[in-house]
């Protein structure tokens, strides 16, 4: 095996830890020694042990000399836990092959630097890899990038466009294996996003669902150890505290009104308005301020329309079912457009069928690309 072949490995590791790692990154290791994988590791929760760290135990003293293969640079400061660089240098490590720098301004690049300077060898890859690790952590690179979360736009919707009937009946669009899906992108999520008006209609809660998650008994326990925080964006305060969504556990209220008392497990954000309604690049910022990292759009048309009219949105979840609701059912999302020129072009990722559905990963194409 060569270097290609040790990281892919490292980054399936790193997978593991999809659904349990925020705030911090997902992470796998693997220590090469005389052409063998003598340690493995993955970050699995924030505050316990990085990869490194478990990648070094399993090895013990065969990591004097090794390879240490590691999917994101090693931190080199003291948070919850030790610093990585330190370990590995400690365990008398030769070499270490990183897949990209750590975009963290308290880490970027210090780790490379702490382990040249004890005399390690470091190589950073380039291309597929190091961009298969940063793709991992979309979340958590943009938000220690720019200072705002990564916003996946989650849609369901008919073959005609449509997502619910014209009463706002939309139980169930997609089948059992479309929602199972989806409740994986809930899971990897930091946090799960709505409007007032979803969880006054549809009495949502916007929970994961253990029985209809399609992992492993260990990862399922990992990803409802750490459940995304649910947030409600409500500028007028409509949503009584009595409702499911807040019955349903811990749950943060965005609005532009100060901030009543809140009732236990409710937590008030005060964001500015615009144009009568939440500032939603504000809010953003808040979020990662807060530590949310990939942030999941569960809403209605309104509010997914302003999602994308504000150019929030980095990637669209669209789950298609075989079914047609005609032309008097509630469209897609409210996106005015009049001319052809102002047609919103999107980059086609995947196409996947689930069961009788269709899941379709799409990004908004740049309007100067």
């Amino acid at each position: 095996m060569n270097d290609q072949a040790y990281m892919a490995q490292a980054l399936r590791l790193a997978e593991q830890g999809l659904y349990s790692t925020h705030p911090n990154p997902r992470v796998g290791c693997v220590v090469v020694a005389d052409q063998r994988v003598v340690g493995e590791g993955w970050h699995q929760r924030a505050g316990e042990p990085h990869a490194e760290v478990y990648a070094l135990r399993q090895a013990g003293v065969l990591a004097q000399g090794a390879t240490a293969y590691v999917t994101l640079e090693p931190c080199s400061h003291h948070g919850l836990t030790p610093p990585c660089a330190e370990a590995l240098a400690q365990a008398g490590v030769r070499r270490v092959v990183i897949a990209m720098q750590d975009p963290n301004p308290q880490v970027a690049g210090r780790g490379i630097a702490f382990l040249r300077a004890q005399g390690i060898q470091v190589d950073v890859l380039s291309g597929e890899l190091s961009a298969a690790a940063r793709a991992l952590n979309c979340g958590f690179v943009k938000r220690m990038e720019v200072g705002l979360p990564f916003v996946r736009l989650k849609l369901a919707m008919s073959l005609d466009g449509r997502t619910a009937m014209a009463s706002g009946e939309s139980q169930w669009i997609t089948g059992p294996a479309a929602r199972a899906d989806v409740q994986c992108l809930r899971a990897r999520s930091s946090a799960i996003i709505t409007g007032a008006d979803t969880v006054l209609t549809d009495n949502a809660r916007l929970t994961v669902r253990a029985q209809e998650l399609p992992l492993s008994a260990e990862l399922c326990e990992l990803a409802l150890s750490r459940p995304p925080q649910r947030i409600v964006i409500d500028g007028r305060l409509r949503v009584p505290t009595d409702v499911a969504f807040f019955a349903a556990g811990p749950a943060w209220v965005a609005t532009h009104q100060p901030p009543p008392l809140g009732a236990a497990g409710i937590e008030y954000i005060q964001v500015k308005k615009t144009g009568g309604h939440i500032d939603l690049p504000a809010l953003l910022e808040e979020l990662a301020q807060r530590g949310i990292n990939e942030l999941m759009v569960e809403a209605g048309p309104q509010l997914a329309g302003a999602f994308m009219r504000a150019g929030l949105v980095d990637e669209l979840y669209i789950y298609m079912a075989a079914t047609l609701l005609g032309s008097t059912a509630q469209p897609l999302m409210q996106l005015p457009i009049e001319n052809m020129a102002d047609a919103v072009r999107l980059h086609i990722v995947e196409m996947r069928a689930l069961a009788d559905d269709w899941r379709i990963i799409a990004r908004p194409v740049p309007c100067n690309a």
